[in-house]
């Protein structure tokens, strides 16, 4: 019994043993739940317009369960307070009737009439006050035995069927569907008022349904199809209407594209000088109406999957170097109007070289060009005539064009100025130079960041050329199509590069003279240098013996492109964060510039 009984505390132990060990083990490979943000990343999360839509359905169904309404009433005076459920609520419990009327769900109560009173004799007895017509709700829709004049149209068709508010206002379901639709489809309005002058009822939603999708008795819908189309049109302005009164929500601006940003944490503009909040609708590539039976990269065939290559001929006009503009992933600044990625700038001075740039480009250019200063009063002068001899209109002081000196010391020569070292034009050069500095310093920033632009525009091309060498390194070599995606992991890279060093010339300009400055000018020029040399690499020509060497120079230039991005970015957000950036203007939310001495 006792060898047993031993026998049995060691096999329990041993299970015990082997047990812990094994959970020890295991958290050994669990991966760790918390991961590490970058400090440039802020959290946010994609919407579909269904999403949106169970968003408006819960604040009004939270309305309704507080002031004991329908939904369609409930949905009207969110709508009335741009969404605003605190402020309804005080409203509301301030004065019902009031906001009921204001927001266009109920008739005003009417004015009592003045009583009168008979004065024919002494027995003249008091006549009954004559009490206004109270209108009763009238339904939606309505068919009279009598006959109807419709007072839009003045149709008297027999058996016409009426439609009117709670008002009574009533018109022929031709004339309403007309007013909803050119509401609807041209004025963009979701607010539907009665068609009859100073009325300012609303049409509930259940009526427009009722007036776009009417049955063809009514002739609402004219064209096959039009009613449902305004209807979902109607919809989307409802949700559109919804997202621009929520702080936290934002559009996606790419054409075509109906998703929707949640962003909490870029919901107030004190954070917009910490964070650049550059999100993504979580959609890739370009909302179009191409047909669905039409795919973007055909199925290989059997054989071709079993050896890993790709098909050089394609199915479809489209190709892979479109496919790869098209799948490009929908980024924007969630805290401005700028439609791309304006990493590392925040947005206040994205805006500001914007502006600029708009105002400044051109200007600056011609003035460079085709202009100089007068050396007394440093005015701007445009030579019109082919004498050298220029007279100031402002200050009249005289000077040679070319030489930009005193005409006074020209002597006799005075129509072939061929002098540089006197005194005076020396002092007219510099003095002229100092004016430049500011026109040249703009123009050294705005040509580089014109230029990354112009890059980055032309993607197609590159991606194109791209995807010939990809398919050269196919056919050339034994690498399979998965093994030479390498070249569009280069390419996508580079793009993205592109649009950081793009910013950082706005930023840089900006930037007031430290060490902080020169300190993201060396991670700049860093980051250039690298780019530069990973498109130089992309463009070099194929050549078959060579192909391994290429593919790894690429793949490591590539990765370490990446690193030194985000070194930029990462310096860039913790600069922020920790107040080390000082501008040179005025920036909203940030401290004013110091002046130079």
């Amino acid at each position: 019994m006792s060898a047993l009984l031993l026998c049995s505390l060691l096999t329990e132990f041993s299970t015990d043993s082997d047990a812990d060990s094994g959970m020890d083990i295991l958290d050994d490979f669990k991966p760790t739940s918390t991961t590490t943000r970058k400090a440039y990343d802020l959290p946010y999360e994609s919407l579909s317009q269904s999403a949106i839509e169970a968003l408006m359905a819960a604040d009004v169904e939270h309305i309704r369960g507080i002031f004991g309404v329908d939904a369609s009433t409930a949905s009207l005076l969110l709508r009335y307070l741009n969404w605003n459920k605190e402020k309804l609520i005080e409203k509301y419990m301030d004065g019902a009737s009031a906001m009921l009327v204001a927001a266009g769900v109920s008739m005003p109560e009417p004015e009592p009439a003045p009583s009168t009173t008979s004065t024919r004799g002494a027995g003249a007895t008091r006549r009954p006050t004559r009490k206004a017509k109270q209108v009763s709700p009238a339904p939606t829709s309505r068919k009279d035995n009598g006959s109807f004049v419709c007072p839009i149209c003045f149709d008297d068709t027999p058996g016409l069927a009426a439609l009117a508010l709670d008002c009574g206002h009533g018109a022929c379901g031709a004339c309403w569907g007309a007013y909803v639709r050119a509401k609807i489809r041209d004025e963009g309005e979701h607010a539907c008022r009665c068609m009859t002058e100073g009325c300012a009822l609303v049409a509930p939603d259940a009526f427009i349904q009722e007036v776009l999708l009417a049955s063809s008795e009514d002739d609402a819908m004219g064209e096959d199809g039009e009613g449902a189309a305004t209807y979902a049109r109607f919809q989307e302005l409802l949700v559109r209407h919804f997202v621009a009164c929520t702080n936290h929500l934002k559009f996606c601006p790419h054409p075509g594209c109906t998703n929707t940003v949640s962003c909490p944490g870029a919901a107030g503009r004190s954070v917009l000088t910490t964070i650049v909040p550059t999100v993504s609708c979580g959609v890739r590539g370009v909302v179009s109406s191409i047909s669905t039976s039409s795919t973007i990269a055909p199925s290989p065939a059997p054989a071709t999957v079993a050896s890993g290559k790709k098909p050089i001929s394609r199915t479809n006009s489209m190709s892979a170097s479109q496919e790869l503009v098209r799948g490009k992933e929908h980024k924007f600044c969630f805290g401005c109007p700028i439609d791309s990625d304006h990493r590392p700038v925040v947005c206040g001075v994205a805006a500001l070289w914007l502006k600029k740039c708009r105002d400044d480009s051109e200007t600056a250019n011609w003035i460079k060009s085709n202009t100089k200063e007068c050396a007394k009063c440093m005015s701007t002068i445009e030579k019109n005539g082919g004498c050298n001899h220029m007279t100031c209109k402002k200050c009249k002081h005289e000077f040679c064009w070319v030489c930009m000196g005193p005409w006074s010391e020209h002597g006799t020569a005075w129509y072939s100025c061929n002098r540089y070292d006197e005194k005076g034009g020396i002092d007219a050069r510099d003095s002229q130079s100092k004016s430049r500095a500011s026109l040249e310093r703009y123009l050294h920033y705005y040509n580089r960041w014109a230029n990354h632009e112009q890059s980055a525009k032309l993607a197609l091309d590159l991606f194109s050329k791209t995807e010939k060498k990809m398919e050269e390194m196919q056919v050339t070599s034994a690498l399979t199509w998965i093994e030479v995606q390498f070249m569009k992991k280069a390419v996508e890279e580079v793009d993205k590069c592109r649009m950081t060093l793009k910013w950082t010339y706005a930023m840089a300009y900006y930037l007031a003279k430290g060490n902080q400055k020169d300190l993201f000018e060396d991670n700049q020029r860093d980051l250039e240098r690298a780019v530069e040399d990973l498109s130089e690499l992309l463009e070099s020509p194929i050549e078959p013996e060579n192909i391994p060497t290429l593919r790894q120079k690429v793949t490591d230039k590539t990765v370490y492109v990446q690193k030194r991005n985000t070194i930029v970015l990462e310096d860039t957000a913790d600069g922020f964060l920790e107040g080390r950036w000082s501008w040179n203007v005025t920036v909203d939310g940030f401290d004013a510039p110091e002046e130079s001495s």
